[in-house]
């Protein structure tokens, strides 16, 4: 008689405090850093590539909307493929092979080439994101959980920030390929530091659950009466953000401020008050409950959205400021609410949480740039405060959400 495998035990959650606590937010400030900067160092070139492919901004934005849709689709496969082959290895994979690709897209020679790698480009990424959230979710005390998450997101805005200034600055004095090469090399230097800092998994267990397991999954968190307003929320919030910075390039660019594209690529630093506002959100969450917070710094986005109809600098950079300030203010509320709602498979639920939030981005980018072709800016302003609309009436619906039992959450 063969005697029974024993179950290992659970690892104790980590804690503010212990050596891994500080290891795991490293890497996964260098993994958050990797993602946003690669997927969307794209976003200032658009007005160039507009220039020497001859394309409407609409079409430009295929080069930023194909990446995060690929990525939309790809979330689901490697939250499957997490279960059975782990959460480090995924993630570093993930990040090498969207460095390689970025630096193959500096010798596109054809605008479809652009379009072939950055689909890959997307596609290879999401083996980060969701598995991230799943990765915090499994080994951080859940009492800290909005801390690390906010750190993880503040990575992503650094990343934005920084990838956006960069090939900005660089594009403008030398060329966009230069600028997607380095680009590509300071992904692959993410990738290592990533891996040697991040501790092994000592909360994931194996799974096979596959195509099957990956429905059943799906049909559990979908119905739920909360996670698919946060879904739609994904959706909507970063649909908004990213068509803002989309297309504030043109605006700028154009009559009657025409700004030169490194002078515009500034406005980037102000994802610096991302990176705080994430984990000011986070914190504030843990103490006084998401449902409290959500609305409010969603509000501040719809204020600032406003603002930037002014036809004075200083007011736009204002607007600006306010509108990023709420978005990763929500995205980490949102998110770190997702992580504690979730059951198992928790990795599905953050990926599900992930495709909508890409696809929100893909999509409404695109439609923003028909906005942007028909009513320039207030025509992407109409829509986008349409959009915000629609997600303040859904995080006034969450606020009346039961919570979960202890014994379910």
């Amino acid at each position: 008689m063969q005697p029974a495998t024993a179950i290992p035990l659970p690892a104790a959650p980590i804690s503010p405090g212990a050596a891994d606590f500080k290891r795991i937010n490293r890497a996964m400030m260098f993994g958050g850093f990797s993602t946003f900067a690669l997927l969307y160092c794209v976003q200032p070139l658009m007005p160039m590539l507009s220039r020497e492919f001859a394309l409407t901004a609409a079409q430009s934005s295929l080069a930023l909307s194909l990446s995060t849709g690929m990525l939309a689709v790809s979330l689901l496969v490697s939250s499957m493929l997490s279960e059975r082959f782990g959460r480090k290895p995924m993630m570093v994979a993930s990040m090498t092979l969207g460095g390689i690709l970025t630096l193959l897209c500096a010798f596109a020679q054809t605008f479809p080439q652009v379009l072939v790698l950055r689909g890959l480009l997307g596609f290879m990424l999401g083996g980060m994101p969701a598995i991230a959230m799943a990765y915090l979710s499994e080994e951080i005390d859940p009492r800290s959980l909005g801390l690390s998450m906010g750190l993880y997101i503040s990575g992503s805005a650094f990343g934005g920030m920084l990838g956006r200034l960069l090939t900005s600055v660089i594009s403008d004095f030398y060329t966009w390929r230069l600028a997607l090469g380095l680009m590509g090399a300071a992904g692959m230097y993410a990738a290592w530091e990533f891996w040697r800092s991040l501790p092994a998994s000592k909360n994931f267990r194996p799974g096979s659950r596959g195509l099957a397991g990956l429905v059943r999954g799906a049909r559990s968190h979908l119905t739920d009466a909360g996670l698919p307003w946060l879904f739609a929320l994904a959706f909507l919030l970063m649909g908004t953000f990213v068509s803002l910075y989309n297309y504030i390039g043109y605006r700028l660019l154009g009559a009657p401020f025409a700004m030169r594209p490194s002078v515009v690529g500034l406005l980037s630093l102000l994802y610096l008050l991302g990176i705080f506002s994430s984990v000011w959100a986070g914190r504030l969450a843990d103490r006084l409950g998401r449902r409290n917070v959500l609305w409010l710094v969603m509000g501040a986005m719809a204020c600032g959205l406003l603002i930037t109809l002014i036809n004075y600098l200083p007011a736009i950079v204002l607007g600006m400021g306010l509108f990023t300030f709420g978005f990763f203010a929500s995205h980490s509320v949102a998110s770190s609410w997702v992580g504690r709602r979730a059951r198992a498979p928790q990795a599905l639920a953050s990926a599900l949480y992930l495709f909508f939030y890409y696809l929100g981005s893909s999509v409404v980018g695109w439609c923003a740039g028909v906005a942007w072709e028909h009513g320039q800016w207030r025509g992407v302003v109409a829509l986008l405060g349409a959009i915000l609309g629609g997600a303040l009436l859904i995080a006034l619906r969450l606020r009346t959400l039961a919570p979960l039992a202890p014994a379910e959450a």
